[in-house]
This record gives structure tokens, C-alpha cells and sequence, in this order.
């Protein structure tokens, strides 16, 4: 059989130039030619900060013509799978994108492309509030049933109260330094991922942050979430514990500068003081937390700060009940 003739070198540079939806979004925001941006991703793929670049400097931009003939050549080259056809010899279904997968993965990708995150992890004790919680669910007598969550939620905001810078916004023009503390908790559900928060996580006692966090699980898991619900907050939690998971790094939610995510408690052998002062090793409980931060509003001392603070707060909760 006599080969297939090759494709017509096309002449837009949408069709000829590999790029993301939310890099071709930036291009038509700016009035630019996706097809004459330098791309900087895999087989010269366009992605959003080339844009931007581009936004920054028009010099970088190249003439469509040009643009469009190395990336097209270097297709012509490529295996069909590389390129996306097919994607493969197997079998497959393509699940079409729910509103809200859609809307979670444009603002995760914004997040990831537009805000310098850096990590912070430490580990913490977490003997007092399993002790705590067992106390106060047994002195509840099922009225309610409080979770490591609810405290972590209340250690957070009241982190935030003493450092206050964490639970701030970047604008073009100041840092937004937020007066009321509202606390977002991730939840996952078979509709998608959802943020709710609490509000005024600082002033609430316990038993009303639990009863807050059961009640928008419930509503997020039957889609009753107003769009209000979900587009508040001033800094976020992101638990996977409850899966197994010992440590992780989450994704900051735009437009916040922190997320804290918490990994599930272990029980491992922990150094303490006996009576006398001596060092012995004991069965202890330890949960790691790593805090995202948005480099621009938060620098990394004060990034420690926050988590000094926390740590002190998850290891002596008691004093979150004063």
C-alpha cells in the first residue's frame, strides 16, 4: 500500500501548536496568538507562565509562520500516542468533566502556575487530644461526637489569630490582611471536591465547629452548597489521614496564601522525660502537618512562626477550651 500522504502544514496556530486550555484562556485575555508564544513545556508545549512571559515581554513573541513550522515538524515526527491520538491500542471511556471537576482543576492549575508555594512540615503529638476527645464524647452522652478534625480546624484559626499574616490575600496592589478567620475544610465527594468553611473558626467552641463541618459535609454530598458557601475563606484544611496517608503536600486555594494538610496519627515509640528527668521512650500518638504557603505574603520565618504556634496548640488543647 503506498503511504499515507502527509498532513498539510496548518496555518493556525491553534491547530499547530500544542498548548493548555488555560494558556490558550491567557492568550485570547491578551489579545495574543497562542501560536506565536516560545513554548517551554514537554515537545514545546505552551503553558500558561509562557503567556505571561510573553505578556511581560513582547520581544519573546515570534511570527505565527514561524512559530507554527517547528512544532508542526516535530508532530509529523512523533508516535501517535505522544501526540494524544488514540491514546493507545486499548480499550477506554472518556467521563465528561462535571462543572465542578471543571471549575476545581482551572483554579488548581492557576494556583500551581501563578503562586510560588513552598513547604513546611513538622510533626506533632498528639496524646492530649486523643485523651481530650475521649473524654469529652464519653462526658457528651451522644448528644455529639467530636473528631482530631474538629481540633485541628480550632488549632488553626487560633494559629491564625497569633499570626495573622498567614491568614492574609495577595493583591496587585497590597496584602489583604483578612479580620475575620474562616477556616475552609476539604471535603471529597462522589460530585467532586468541595471547600466549605467555617466562619469565625477562632470564636467558635468545638461542639459548633463539629456540628458546622458535619452539616456542609452533608449539604456538599447532595450538591446543597450555595455558591456563597464555597467561594469564602481565609485558609484552608485538607485532611487525608482518615485514608492512611502519613504526609502530604496540598495545593493552595486561590486566593488564599496557606493550606495546611494533615496526615493520619501513628502510633511509634516518642522520647519524654520521666520523673527524674531522664530520657526513656514511651508508645506515643504523632500526626504530620505540612503548611503551603504563598512565598509573596508569607516568608518562611513567619511560615515557622504559624506552625510553632500550632503545634503548641493541637499539644495542649486544653487550652483551646479557655
Amino acid at each position: 500500500a503506498a503511504p499515507a500522504a502527509a498532513a498539510p502544514a496548518a496555518t493556525a496556530a491553534g491547530s499547530a501548536v500544542k498548548s493548555s486550555p488555560y494558556a490558550r484562556s491567557m492568550a485570547a485575555k491578551h489579545g495574543i496568538d497562542v501560536g506565536a508564544v516560545s513554548g517551554s513545556g514537554p515537545h514545546g508545549r505552551v503553558v500558561a507562565g509562557d503567556v505571561l512571559d510573553a505578556v511581560d515581554d513582547p520581544s519573546l513573541l515570534r511570527t505565527t509562520a514561524a512559530a507554527a513550522q517547528p512544532v508542526a515538524a516535530e508532530q509529523a515526527t512523533m508516535p501517535a500516542a505522544a501526540l494524544g491520538a488514540g491514546d493507545g491500542d486499548g480499550d477506554y471511556t472518556d467521563v465528561p468533566h462535571s462543572n465542578v471537576r471543571r471549575v476545581t482543576a482551572q483554579r488548581l492549575a492557576m494556583s500551581k502556575q501563578t503562586i510560588p508555594h513552598y513547604y513546611l512540615t513538622v510533626e506533632t503529638s498528639m496524646d492530649e487530644v486523643m485523651t481530650l476527645r475521649a473524654r469529652l464524647n464519653a462526658e457528651a452522652r451522644g448528644k455529639y461526637k467530636l473528631s482530631v478534625n474538629d481540633f485541628i480546624v480550632k488549632a488553626t484559626a487560633l494559629a491564625c489569630r497569633e499570626v495573622p499574616t498567614v491568614n492574609a490575600t495577595w493583591r496587585d496592589d497590597a496584602v489583604r490582611m483578612h479580620h475575620n478567620i474562616d477556616v475552609n475544610v476539604a471535603v471529597n465527594t462522589e460530585r467532586g471536591l468541595f471547600t466549605p468553611y467555617v466562619a469565625s473558626a477562632d470564636q467558635r467552641g468545638l461542639v459548633a465547629i463539629n456540628a458546622a463541618v458535619r452539616d456542609a459535609a452533608e449539604r456538599a454530598a447532595a450538591g446543597k452548597l450555595t455558591p456563597a458557601e464555597l467561594s469564602g475563606g481565609t485558609v484552608t484544611v485538607s485532611n487525608l489521614g482518615m485514608y492512611g496517608i502519613s504526609h502530604f503536600s496540598a495545593v493552595i486555594n486561590p486566593p488564599q496564601a496557606a493550606i495546611l494538610a494533615v496526615g493520619g496519627i501513628e502510633r511509634r515509640p516518642v522520647v519524654r522525660d520521666d520523673d527524674d528527668g531522664n530520657a526513656i521512650l514511651v508508645p506515643g500518638h504523632v500526626m504530620s502537618v505540612t503548611l503551603s504557603c504563598d512565598h509573596r505574603v508569607i516568608d518562611g520565618a513567619v511560615g515557622a512562626q504559624w506552625l510553632q504556634a500550632y503545634r503548641r496548640l493541637i499539644e495542649q488543647p486544653i487550652n483551646m477550651l479557655l
